[in-house]
């Protein structure tokens, strides 16, 4: 299927790939306690779409974790995160 997420755990680095919308996060929101720990960063460069629900998923992902940071956004996803004035703690971007 075109239209699906996919992922893979470097280390410390979670790497998100494909498409983040409701309909495609339930098999990481399953997995998401196990996926979390020891977390520090989530890559969101090999994602080609994302949707608030995706959205929503980051901000619980991060709240999860400790210290943990997003890499790789799109314009598109910083303006998303803007358009609903996250706060740094809540959508942490790396600099």
């Amino acid at each position: 299927m075109a239209d699906e997420l996919r992922w893979t755990r470097d280390g410390d680095v979670l790497h998100l790939q494909g498409v983040l919308e409701h309909e495609t996060l339930e098999p990481l929101w399953q997995q998401r306690a196990v996926l979390m720990s020891g977390l520090a960063r989530i890559d969101l460069s090999g994602l080609t779409r994302m949707d608030t629900a995706g959205l929503a998923l980051l901000v619980h992902l991060v709240a999860l974790g400790v210290n943990v940071r997003i890499s790789g956004t799109s314009p598109s996803v910083r303006t998303l995160a803007n358009l609903y004035n996250l706060p740094e703690a809540a959508f942490p971007l790396v600099s």
